[in-house]
């Protein structure tokens, strides 16, 4: 008898330990996805901001230039905003696409092992 509680003893350690282990490796594989996902979310921010502000300036340097052309500077102004507006309202239209894009992209990376 006592053969036996010295088995069930050791068992159950042994699943106490198991147990352990996959919560502490659930654990390591939720902190390395979020990770990877806030590193990829950062890079792409950074990109954003960098593509962003290159617009800003070769916008206005544009804007510039074809108000030069045009011989009024504000006309260059409006025929740059008025590109970005048709733009704006083409994103608009598309925005349900962008944001299923968008939550694809990050769904495959969370879940791409």
């Amino acid at each position: 008898m006592e053969d036996n509680s010295v088995k069930f003893e050791d068992l159950f350690k042994r699943l106490e330990n198991y147990t352990n282990t996959n919560i502490e490796l659930l654990k390591l594989k939720t902190i390395d996805k979020t990770a990877e996902i806030v590193s990829f979310s950062i890079s792409r921010l950074v990109l954003i901001v960098a593509f962003t502000l290159f617009f800003l300036v070769f916008s206005a340097g544009v804007s510039l230039w074809l108000g030069e052309i045009l011989g009024k500077v504000y006309y260059g102004i409006f025929v740059v905003s008025g590109f970005y507006g048709i733009v704006a309202i083409i994103l608009f239209i598309m925005r349900e696409k962008i944001k299923q894009n968008i939550a694809n992209s990050i769904i495959k990376k969370a879940f791409n092992e």
